[in-house]
């Protein structure tokens, strides 16, 4: 075994017969398509620099819309609403515009929880309940159809829970915040939780009744199977399976959706510059002040998203990308394709991982292993960190962990965009790297 200081650990050379025919591995921004980098060069300079009220810009922003409802095989009624400022904006948005009173929520991992926090701190709703899993593990979206019927956070809603926030969930079980699930009238969790590696199913819970299923689909939309009739939002930004930059939001909306938005923006034209939501007076519901930013208005983005436009300025060389990686992937084959790839990468990754003494899949159930994130264990001989370090050295980038996760671990993406016979290079150059820095 070879020393395993830090500047012997980088100045390994992994043969090149070993590499992978393109190094990027992360999980978003993730690899952008050599070819479609090309065209934006190329093709793309006649749009770059132009109005986006035009028509050349509207004509991408057409293409993008149409080749969605066409990937996802999007129902009747169903919209493709875009807007700026990624996933995070859209959090913001839902709290303004498709939240009524009171939302519910699985999280399993930094992303899950963030859109439940941005619902806990809206001043104009009501607190949310939250059903908790550690890293790792994900919950079973039926709780919260569960909690919902039952009118409480009652057992069905914390069984699986490993923690509160709160002194007021204790009395219910450890995994559900808030006391009674009464008054719920959307449901919000990820498709697939980026910072562990975890998949969850959409679906729309039994005993849910009017309640809207927000899926949060940044990692998951365009790599995992979907049902869109099961989700009244599925919303994404396009830097992890569409092969884009970040910066835009892209949401596929229901007619409920669609309906519920209208009538939150109804009620804010009503009251001037004050929009209504709902607070519980005994079993009636009176409404409390909702200002919404033109910038965070999901009706003032509908509007302009039927117009094959956005309210401002969009990033013009991410709509050409996008649309793009759209071209690319139902040129493919469509969704069917597009998952048969990641499932044959991902498969490679946890086989691999299975069998070498080394290393275990993070994510303990096999059904909740995500196709699109792999997150890999590695024993305390190895140090996976001096693993990633060697492999950046070598032109094999971003399969460092997520950071707040602080596990010896490594997280490899793999969007559609990358081909499956690069993942097998990428253990093959793991195997190489470990047998000389130790192991």
């Amino acid at each position: 075994m070879t020393t395993s200081s830090s500047a012997a650990q980088t100045q390994l050379t992994i043969p090149g017969e070993l590499k992978p025919s393109d190094g990027r591995f992360g999980c978003g921004p993730s690899k952008v398509r050599p070819q479609a980098l090309a065209r934006l060069a190329e093709e793309g300079a006649a749009v770059m620099g132009t109005s986006h009220r035009q028509a050349p810009v509207k004509a991408l922003v057409g293409e993008i819309r149409a080749g969605l409802r066409e990937l996802f095989g999007a129902p009747d009624g169903y919209e493709v609403a875009l807007g700026n400022g990624g996933a995070t904006a859209f959090w913001d948005a839902a709290a303004c515009g498709l939240v009524q009173r009171r939302s519910a929520h699985l999280a399993f991992g930094e992303f899950s929880a963030k859109f439940a926090q941005v619902c806990k701190e809206a001043p104009f709703l009501d607190a949310p309940l939250v059903v908790k899993a550690e890293p790792g593990d994900a919950p079973d979206p039926a709780e919260l159809g569960a909690a919902i019927a039952g009118g409480t956070g009652g057992a069905a809603a914390s069984e699986r829970g490993p923690g509160t926030e709160d002194g007021a969930a204790s009395e219910r079980g450890p995994g559900a915040e808030n006391g009674s699930a009464g008054g719920i009238d959307a449901l919000g969790w990820a498709h697939n939780e980026t910072s562990t590696g975890v998949m969850a199913p959409v679906l729309r819970p039994a005993g849910a009744g009017d309640a809207l299923v927000l899926i949060d689909a940044t990692s998951g939309a365009g790599g995992l199977p979907v049902d869109l009739a099961q989700a009244d939002a599925y919303y994404f930004a396009p830097q992890k399976s569409f092969a884009a930059d970040g910066g835009l939001w892209v949401a596929l909306l229901s007619p409920a959706a669609q309906e519920r938005i209208a009538r939150i923006a109804e009620t804010t034209a009503a009251a001037g510059t004050l929009a209504g939501g709902a607070q519980s007076v005994g079993s009636q519901s009176t409404t409390t002040p909702r200002w919404i930013p033109q910038f965070l208005s999901l009706a003032t983005a509908l509007e302009n998203s039927r117009k094959d436009q956005t309210y401002n300025t969009p990033a013009v060389a991410t709509l050409f990308l996008l649309a793009d990686q759209i071209r690319w992937m139902l040129d493919g084959g469509g969704l069917d394709w597009c998952v048969a790839r990641t499932r044959e990468s991902s498969g490679h990754l946890y086989e691999w991982a299975q069998r070498t003494p080394y290393a275990t899949p993070f994510v303990a159930d096999p059904v909740k292993r995500s196709l699109v994130v792999g997150t890999i264990d590695f024993d305390d001989a190895v140090d996976a960190a001096a693993v990633a370090k060697t492999l950046r050295a070598n032109g094999i980038v971003d399969t460092e962990p997520y950071r707040k996760l602080g596990r010896n671990q490594l997280r490899i993406g793999m969007f559609p965009a990358v081909e499956p016979d690069d993942v097998r290079a990428l253990t093959a150059c793991i195997e190489w790297v470990v047998e000389r820095i130790g192991g």
